[in-house]
């Protein structure tokens, strides 16, 4: 992917007809190109973030960063929901499982390794896509004392959006569906009696409420064991939700009172349904029109054109620097 925007070069100079070797600043620089471009993909938990942020970057050469404050750190993939390899589909992810799990990582942290992130994404010709649930993350981003990124980068924001008793229904399935991949081995191995869960990587739902259940698991019956997990579960469920309520509440805060254009995507028929349908309806609802908006935001192209036009500018900024 490095090597994308300098093999399409040929072919691009060709469609814009420039004279090999002959560089005219004003054809190939216009007013359209003169700050970088920065998608970025927002939502409560759950709702598919890393998932459209992948469809996306099949669509245009892209790279992605997480904005997510507990799967930058290492470990506790599945109770930080982490995208795996295989979901991947081969793309690049930056500031993914890379912070030590015992210290905290805070906005200032990920503000100047996300920067550096955009930076060398974007000096390749490629598009960043930031996604994650920590709005926080993406608030200290966009609006620093200085405005650094947003004086830079033209930014297009996505908001994926699902109504709160629909979402509720599916966190509650998918913390089952956690827990039978092995969530509770992977909390326990973590467990340690004298740990303090406001630091790192254990103030991620889904640790803190165990420990009561740790502690005392080994001086239980079967009956009072079983009891005391379904509650920590149950915990686990509660807690869930009420981020997303905080994480909706965060969202419509920036675009109502700090004035964000942010582009809401209602993806509630797409958690309505199962199977097939929620595929097709994940496509027509969610991946189609998120992609018609970005590629109006690079400049009123397809997905296809676009690729020569991203990799032109990464063929700019080389000669420049040269």
């Amino acid at each position: 992917m490095m090597n994308f925007s300098m093999s399409l070069w040929p072919q691009t100079s060709r469609m814009l007809d420039i004279p090999p070797g002959v560089i005219k600043m004003d054809m190939l620089c216009p007013r359209s190109w003169q700050k970088e471009k920065v998608v970025i993909v927002m939502g409560p938990t759950g709702t598919g973030k890393s998932r459209l942020s992948i469809d996306l970057a099949t669509q245009f050469p892209a790279e992605i960063i997480n904005s997510d404050k507990m799967q930058v750190y290492k470990g506790l993939d599945i109770v930080t929901n982490k995208v795996g390899e295989e979901e991947k589909s081969g793309l690049p992810h930056h500031l993914l499982g890379i912070a030590n799990p015992n210290v905290d990582f805070t906005a200032a942290n990920y503000c100047q390794m996300a920067s550096s992130a955009v930076e060398s994404i974007s000096s390749r010709g490629l598009l960043p896509i930031i996604a994650g649930g920590s709005n926080s993350y993406i608030e200290a981003l966009m609006d620093d004392e200085d405005f650094r990124l947003r004086l830079r980068y033209d930014c297009c924001f996505l908001w994926i959006d699902v109504s709160m008793p629909v979402l509720h229904k599916f966190v509650s399935r998918r913390v089952e569906q956690m827990v039978s991949m092995g969530m509770i081995n992977e909390v326990r191995n973590l467990f340690d009696p004298r740990a303090d869960y406001s630091t790192g990587i254990r103030r991620s739902i889904g640790v803190p409420e165990f420990d009561r259940y740790f502690r005392a698991e080994d001086f239980l019956d079967e009956e009072n064991r079983a009891r005391l997990l379904h509650e920590a579960i149950c915990d686990v469920k509660r807690n869930t939700c009420k981020l997303a309520c905080r994480q909706w509440e965060k969202i419509n805060r920036l675009r109502k009172i700090k004035g964000w254009n942010i582009h809401r995507v209602d993806a509630t028929e797409v958690f309505r349904s199962s199977g097939k349908e929620a595929e097709h309806a994940w496509e027509m609802l969610v991946a189609r029109p998120s992609t018609a908006i970005v590629g109006q935001f690079l400049g009123g192209v397809s997905a296809a054109d676009k690729v020569p036009a991203l990799a032109t500018m990464g063929y700019i900024r080389q000669c420049l620097v040269a």
